[in-house]
Order: C-alpha cells, then structure tokens, then sequence
C-alpha cells in the first residue's frame, strides 16, 4: 500500500547557527593538529602563533578568539585525555589489536598517531615536563588501571613502549616495508606481542 500524503523530514532544518558551529569546530581541530604537528618538530619556545596560524589555513586572531594565547593553546595539544579515549577503547581482551590497529590506521589516514607525540619532549625544556606527566598519568597510568595481576604499571609501560616503537618506525624512521604492509598484516603480527603484556598467561 502507498503512503498517504507527502514524506517529511523527521529532523526540522538546522538552526542558523548550526554551520557556524561546525565552522568553528573544524577550525579549533585544525588548528590544534597544526599545533601538534609543529610541536613535533621544532621547540616549544620557537613556534608562533602566526606560523601555527599559516599551518591550519586561519589567522592568528581566530587562535586567540579559540584558546586565548599561547600557553593556553599548547595546554590543550600537551594533554592526551581525548587521544586515550580512542586508544584505549576496546575490551581488555581485545585492546592489543586495537591499539595497533588503532595507531597505524591515523598514521596511514591522518598523518596523526596518539601517542607519538612523547617522544618529542626533550625538545620543549619546561613544557616537556609536562608533556610527560600528562602521558603518563593520561595514557600509562590508566591503562595499568585496567591491568590484573602483578607488576601491572610495568605491563603497561611495556605494552605502551612497545607501541611507541611502531610508531616510530612508522612515523619517523619511516620504514618502508612497514608503510607498504598492509595494515591487517602488521596487525596480526604485532598485536599478540602488545597483548602478552595486557593478559599473560
């Protein structure tokens, strides 16, 4: 049987300030992965504003406008908390394979990796300190949280070590067997190395 009448939508249109918000969304991610990238690659104390600005495709007014000022800017790509969400998202019994997974797929895909961005703090005197506090507290200490058994804050530094590893020779040392492999490959070969720490025995 036919419907009667005309077909609606069963979400009325936007508001006017819908585009503006998604406007406003993409510029702050954009300009954080600008930040992040930078962060990766020159001193904390040697990047501007204005080169993070010419990175994302805004102007150093709009950064302001978003995060206030620098430091404020450099708090929010220093910490960890919403990359370890996504990393650490998975069943314990599973987290092995999704961490790796999870690691090579941004790097093949975004350029971006969650973790990475640790290895890169002796370059920024004070504010490397931080960055380590916060990896450990945000993404090693709360993995060992999930983690039974004994010495489970070693596990977890090894288990996170080991992926750090991959995304170094992913990212940097750009191995190019690793970036040629397929990802479901690596997966299955890496994945049994990371979980042994998670769940021995």
């Amino acid at each position: 049987m036919g419907r009667r009448g005309t077909t609606t939508s069963a979400k009325g249109p936007a508001g006017p300030g819908a585009g503006g918000r998604r406007d406003s969304e993409a510029s702050k991610a954009a300009i954080i992965r600008a930040a992040r990238y930078l962060l990766a690659r020159h001193a904390h104390g040697d990047i501007t504003l204005k080169a993070v600005a010419e990175r994302a495709g805004v102007s150093a007014p709009l950064i302001l406008k978003y995060f206030g000022n620098k430091d404020a800017l450099f708090s929010h790509v220093m910490s960890f908390e919403s990359d370890a969400l996504a990393f650490l998202d998975a069943p314990l019994a599973d987290l092995g394979r999704h961490m790796v997974r999870h690691l090579l797929t941004g790097q093949a895909e975004r350029g971006a990796d969650p973790i990475l961005r640790i290895v890169f703090a002796p370059l920024h005197g004070e504010q490397g300190d931080i960055l380590r506090a916060n990896f450990r507290a945000q993404v090693v200490d709360r993995l060992g949280e999930r983690l039974s058994g004994a010495d489970a804050g070693l596990r977890a530094e090894l288990a996170v070590g080991t992926l750090i590893g991959l995304g170094v020779m992913y990212g940097i040392a750009r191995g190019p067997r690793l970036r040629e492999a397929a990802i479901d490959d690596v997966t299955d070969r890496y994945a049994p190395v990371v979980q042994a720490f998670l769940t021995p025995g």
